[in-house]
């Protein structure tokens, strides 16, 4: 296989190669780390390599599994992997090693993922943009001069610019879904409670925070939310199961939808026109295959939804740098 066979495939399509024996896991790996060295120093993408780690995993990896041999990312921030780095982004975290492995994680690898590396993510997530003092800043492959979007602008890049069919993403206030748009990939936030944040954290920002996945592929994503979802001992919070697999669900035609949509800034200024020329464009999309559109308010002041946004997330980082000063016994 050489890369321009790779690139069109999906994360399915990859393994399904690698159940029927016409591709080695090896060789989704080699062409994986191949991109990378290609692509990465433009980029800024992969931030942490773990290829000899990758190449363990080959030896005991599941040729039954749903992704097996699969080459993966996990984001440099949420996603804990025993033995590896883990900084979030910040100099307060630069030789922090994981103790534990996420729950979400550990399912990934069972599922027949190969994690080669983590992806670029901004100080602690707080930025809809991928740029810090640490890790840099990550360029988005279809212009360098452009944002990949943040937090998960990393692994936007990374599967943007071929190096793998999807990667790990978080979201608290976008950081799945902007990536998403500036990159050209389906990107979705899962409920609360879907996913665990276990047993590292319990409900970040006030359980906004969640895991999740950005793919060049609605299927993709819909079977990765299948093997990773479900609490585990010890969740606050956790959501009812669905009736059948999300894999299933997507073949199932939804039927006339009620979508509602708003040209508004979110939170503050004014909407860039190309941004409300896009959004016309998909509800005239949206209307012409049948479903009902109608324009709504956003349903919250601007004002309040800023002030408890940002109350939320400071609060949150400030008990997070106090405690990881108790960790490690100095204040930062």
């Amino acid at each position: 296989m050489n890369f321009e066979e790779y690139r069109k495939y999906d994360a399915l399509g990859l393994a399904e190669l690698v159940k029927t024996k016409q591709v080695q896991p090896s060789e989704l790996l080699d062409l994986a780390i191949q991109r990378t060295e290609a692509v990465n120093p433009k980029i800024n993408a992969v931030v942490s390599k773990l290829y000899d780690l990758a190449k363990e995993q080959i030896k005991t990896v599941d040729a039954n599994a749903p992704f097996a041999g699969v080459p993966f990312l996990l984001k440099d921030l949420d996603a804990h992997l025993a033995g590896t780095r883990c900084s979030a982004g910040s100099g307060i975290l630069k030789d922090y090693i994981s103790k534990e492995t996420s729950e979400t994680v550990h399912r990934a690898i069972k599922s027949g993922l190969i994690i080669f590396g983590k992806s670029n993510t901004p100080e602690f997530g707080v930025t809809p943009f991928t740029e810090g003092k640490l890790l840099g800043t990550a360029h988005n492959p279809w212009n360098l001069e452009h944002t990949t979007g943040g937090s998960s602008g990393g692994a936007g890049a990374a599967v943007a610019a071929g190096i793998l069919p999807m990667a790990f993403a978080s979201d608290g206030g976008g950081s799945i879904r902007i990536p998403a748009s500036c990159n050209g990939l389906f990107g979705i936030k899962p409920s609360r409670g879907r996913i665990s944040n276990g047993p590292m954290y319990g409900d970040p920002w006030n359980g906004a925070v969640t895991s999740g996945i950005l793919s060049r592929s609605v299927r993709d994503a819909a079977a990765y939310i299948d093997v990773v979802q479900g609490p585990m001992a010890g969740d606050s919070f956790i959501s009812q199961q669905p009736e059948r697999p999300y894999l299933e669900e997507i073949k199932n035609n939804p039927g006339k939808l009620k979508i509602g949509y708003s040209v508004e800034h979110p939170i503050h200024g004014q909407q860039d026109e190309e941004n409300i020329a896009a959004i016309n464009k998909t509800v005239s999309l949206l209307r012409s295959i049948g479903h009902e559109v109608e324009e709504a308010p956003l349903p919250y002041t601007k004002k309040l939804l800023t002030e408890l946004f940002y109350t939320m997330v400071c609060s949150e980082l400030s008990a997070t740098v106090e405690f990881i000063g108790e960790e490690r016994g100095s204040k930062p």
